[in-house]
């Protein structure tokens, strides 16, 4: 029996992602920073593990004989200093690698995001994993992403740990925390769409991304970066649109040009900025470069090289949504 060690076990693919391995038999550990997160953990059937990615000693105590590190844990924000960033997912990357070659893990799958690709505004469009890594200043969060994968692929080893990286595009299903955020933003009156929303996009069912990271654990030779999609792309228009329907939300909202959007995120970053301001501005360089411009990926070396393939459609994870399953 496999014994996975998972960290972002409390969020939303980390816990779908436990769910998953224990579902096919593994043995599953998770770290937590929250005493209140053991209980969850416990009860979708994995063994909690206290400890953060700052940790080392807790990290090589959850890993010890384990076979696969699954890391999905990572500061996820559009604003926060570039500090916090770096310390999280950069530095707690490189304690996550350096505790599993210490405790001899076969394999590391790493959770990274397709926007580690995105530099300067501009469309992008059916891209591959050969495309290089962008660094930009003004988008931390992408750019600390870039650097951990260089990290995870740069430590694997033909005779030691293999590594592979998963590469998501916008990542959906039911729980997902963005989702009330936007219905926040509709209700508010202060969601518009960039660029008339016609935008094309690719999407990624947290299934679909289990599914493409359990396979790089099992199938991938090491050294290898993975992009996962629902295996069609679509506007953006029409994805927000679906996903807010399904809590019986309409969007009604005006069209804002991408220059102009551009121009107001940088003057409001600005004014975060130098007045301190706390919380995040409505608008960042950041979210609009994720969302403004045609990004579309292919899936097609995860399809030939793991043998993906989605197994939960775009009408399938609607429905499900609208279950509420």
């Amino acid at each position: 029996m496999a014994t996975a060690f998972v960290t972002g076990a409390t969020g939303l693919l980390g816990r779908h992602l436990v769910e998953w391995l224990v579902k096919q038999g593994w043995t599953v550990r998770a770290l937590h920073r929250n005493p209140s997160d053991a209980a969850k953990l416990s009860a979708i059937g994995a063994e909690p593990f206290a400890g953060n990615l700052g940790n080392p000693a807790a990290l090589r105590k959850g890993m010890a004989g384990a076979d696969t590190v699954f890391h999905a844990a990572a500061l996820f924000t559009m604003w926060a200093p570039v500090e916090d960033f770096e310390t999280t997912n950069v530095e707690g990357t490189r304690n996550m690698l350096a505790a599993a070659q210490a405790e001899h893990v076969s394999s590391f799958v790493y959770i990274s995001a397709a926007g580690v690709v995105m530099g300067d505004g501009k469309p992008m469009t059916d891209i591959a994993e050969d495309m290089p890594l962008a660094y930009p200043s003004w988008a931390p969060y992408l750019a600390s992403k870039a650097r951990a994968q260089k990290l995870v692929l740069d430590a694997n080893r033909a005779d030691g740990m293999r590594t592979a990286v998963i590469l998501p595009p916008l990542i959906w299903g039911t729980g997902m925390p963005m989702l009330n955020i936007l219905i926040e933003q509709v209700t508010a009156g202060s969601f518009a769409w960039p660029a008339g929303g016609n935008q094309s996009m690719s999407t990624a069912h947290v299934d679909n991304v289990c599914a493409c990271a359990i396979l790089a654990a099992e199938r991938s030779l090491g050294g290898r970066a993975y992009f996962v999609t629902d295996g069609q792309s679509q506007s953006m228009r029409a994805v927000m649109t679906a996903l807010v329907g399904t809590k019986g939300v309409e969007i009604k909202a005006r069209n804002a040009p991408l220059g102009i959007a551009w121009f107001m995120a940088r003057v409001m970053e600005f004014v975060w900025r130098a007045f301190r301001r706390s919380g995040e501005p409505p608008l960042t360089r950041q979210m609009l470069r994720m969302v403004g411009y045609d990004f579309t990926v292919s899936d097609r070396r995860a399809r030939e090289e793991l043998g993906y393939v989605p197994v939960t459609s775009w009408a399938q994870g609607l429905a499900a949504m609208r279950a509420g399953a």
